[in-house]
């Protein structure tokens, strides 16, 4: 594993098109070399989820399939 030294202060975050606009419900998703980060768009201060960007590609297509099957 490889470690991608980039700092957060560098993401650009962006919220999902589903989150509806209400702020009670939403995590926010940033991109940073070949890491995906995830948080909680009310706590942008708070702890931040690192995963790969394959892991996290393969995460919300798995979702999708879901949403999708239902």
């Amino acid at each position: 594993m490889s470690f991608d030294p980039k700092p957060l202060s560098a993401a650009v975050w962006f919220k999902s098109s589903y989150s509806g606009g209400n702020a009670t419900e939403c995590v926010e998703c940033a991109y940073l070399g070949r890491r995906a980060l995830i948080r909680d768009s009310k706590h942008s201060r708070g702890p931040v989820l690192s995963v790969g960007t394959e892991a996290w590609r393969r995460f919300v297509d798995a979702l999708h399939q879901g949403v999708c099957a239902g």
